[in-house]
């Protein structure tokens, strides 16, 4: 199966399936869409490495992350700071993962420093 939005999906016997599709806040800044869409890539990458301590932590930073941009339009700056900790504490796996490191790009860009 592909990608599916917008939609709900049930499989087996006495299955049930609901959604609410909210659209969520419009992400306006070319930094927070780039922001959101290398967050939802790392996420993608994550589920291919062994899961470590340190990378369950930063994919539970990255759902936080992008449910905050998808619902206000921009991560704030203590979001970002969480962000930030959790890719330094995941570091080697982060570094290894293109995504990972135009997440750390990012959001150095968007904290500074």
């Amino acid at each position: 199966m592909g990608t599916v939005s917008h939609s709900a999906l049930a499989f087996g016997a006495n299955s049930t399936a609901s959604t609410t599709n909210n659209t969520g806040a419009a992400v306006d800044d070319p930094v927070q869409r780039e922001l959101l869409a290398a967050v939802r890539a790392l996420r993608t990458d994550l589920e291919r490495l062994v899961a470590t301590e340190a990378t369950e932590v930063l994919d539970a930073e990255l759902v936080a992350a992008e449910e905050e941009i998808t619902a206000s339009g921009a991560a704030g700056p203590a979001r970002l700071e969480r962000l930030r900790a959790s890719l330094t504490a995941a570091g080697e796996w982060v570094g290894a993962l293109g995504s990972g490191v135009a997440v750390a790009q990012l959001v150095t860009a968007l904290v500074g420093g």
